[in-house]
């Protein structure tokens, strides 16, 4: 007979330390990807999991790393492609890692080496990486992996998109062969296939959310807007929403110009990517999660990590180079159950580049108008690329375009 009930933490193989630890932290119900993956894992199998940005990956290999470990020996290795997701994931382990007596230490870039190496000789149980410090360790031999019991590959098609396979095969050549791999991602690229076909044994895939698929309550909308005009828009966007922003550009010198200008208008703005130091990184994360700044700029190399609950919107100033990055963007609003709104602003040459993103989610997104600001045609422009010959250039205007002005309505 099948029941209504919602699935609890206690259903899922964890121990008694663990759940009350849980409800402690007022963790009571486990999301689709927890509740699916923590028994696998538990039982000592590989598991690959697909689950999209926001879903509770971290506890879902988190807690059966810790409790693995609670009752053995060895140790757990977490890679992760950025610097702020490395220091989040910590930060969500730590207090549960602790209460088994289990020391954690994170290893990024930007960060003093020697501090690294003095939390390395404190012998850490669980080490959460970003791929190329952690060569650079062991190149210089301060660190070993001989003892990993548990490897975790996190969000591991972002770290393949940012170049980093020659550091991941690297590792998965110097940890033990007799390990247990976990690996998750938003994707399933054919790179992700053969790392589970070459390094894991038999594991178990888990999909809780098919490739393409957005937040279940996050609404979107695009504007077509000449690039002239962005700022413009911007500020009457930014006059209607009054919550926290998180604000996407494509480069990081679109960032910080963008930021100073932000900063001009009177707005309580910062700026984080890959030009920005740790420190300075840290800081803008921080104030924006505890409300000092209203708008946080974000390139996508340094967006994964930024996991804060109350963000109101989410503004795609630029759209993505890659439409995979469009569901990570909007990702991050409409999290942990709570409602959220993309806006996104393409300008009138990129109609393949909204196509891709509506194809990836199998949605059209709607678009509005401002009334205040001239509304841009929309074109769809074919072989614009290097190398493309003039020919092939072609226009077709979007006729949905033509049939909507929704400005304001949610």
């Amino acid at each position: 007979m099948e029941t209504n009930s919602k699935p609890s933490f206690s259903d899922l193989g964890l121990s008694k330390p663990i759940l009350d630890l849980l409800a402690k932290m007022k963790f009571t119900t486990p999301t689709p990807i927890q509740n699916k993956a923590i028994p696998m894992a538990l039982s000592g199998k590989d598991v690959v999991g697909i689950a999209q940005t926001g879903t509770g990956k971290t506890l879902a290999f988190g807690l059966p790393m810790i409790q693995i470990l609670s009752q053995g020996n060895g140790m757990g290795l977490i890679l992760v492609p950025t610097r702020e997701l490395a220091m989040q994931v910590e930060e969500a382990l730590a207090p549960i890692a602790r209460a088994f007596q289990i020391r954690t230490a994170v290893i990024i870039g930007g960060a003093s080496m020697h501090h690294q190496i003095q939390a390395i000789k404190r012998n850490p149980r669980i080490i959460v990486a970003t791929p190329g410090r952690l060569i650079d360790h062991l190149e210089q031999r301060t660190i070993m992996l001989f003892d990993v019991k548990l490897l975790v590959l996190d969000e591991a098609d972002r770290m393949l998109d940012m170049g980093f396979a020659p550091q991941i095969k690297r590792v998965l050549q110097t940890v033990p062969a007799k390990r247990q791999t976990m690996l998750f991602s938003a994707t399933m690229p054919g790179d992700i296939v053969q790392i589970a076909t070459k390094h894991m044994q038999l594991p178990i895939n888990i999909e809780v959310t098919p490739p393409g698929t957005t937040a279940d309550n996050v609404t979107q909308e695009l504007f077509i807007v000449s690039k002239s005009n962005k700022k413009v828009l911007l500020e009457k966007v930014l006059q209607k929403y009054t919550g926290t922003v998180l604000l996407f550009t494509r480069t990081k010198y679109e960032a910080k110009n963008l930021n100073r200008h932000l900063q001009m208008a009177g707005h309580k703005s910062a700026e984080i990517h890959s030009n920005r130091s740790l420190g300075q990184r840290k800081e803008a994360l921080e104030g924006f999660k505890s409300g000092y700044y209203r708008i946080l700029i974000a390139t996508d190399i340094a967006s994964r990590g930024i996991d804060v609950n109350n963000i109101e919107l989410v503004i795609n100033y630029d759209l993505p180079d890659e439409a995979g990055n469009y569901i990570h963007r909007i990702g991050r609003t409409a999290r942990a159950g709570r409602e959220g709104h993309a806006i996104s602003f393409a300008t009138p040459d990129q109609g393949l580049n909204i196509r891709d993103i509506e194809r990836l989610i199998r949605t059209e997104i709607e678009v509005s108008r401002h009334p205040e600001i001239l509304a841009e045609q929309f074109y769809n422009t074919r072989g614009t690329g290097p190398g493309a010959p003039r020919s092939t250039k072609t226009f077709k205007p979007r006729s949905q375009f033509k049939s909507r002005s929704t400005y304001g309505r949610r």
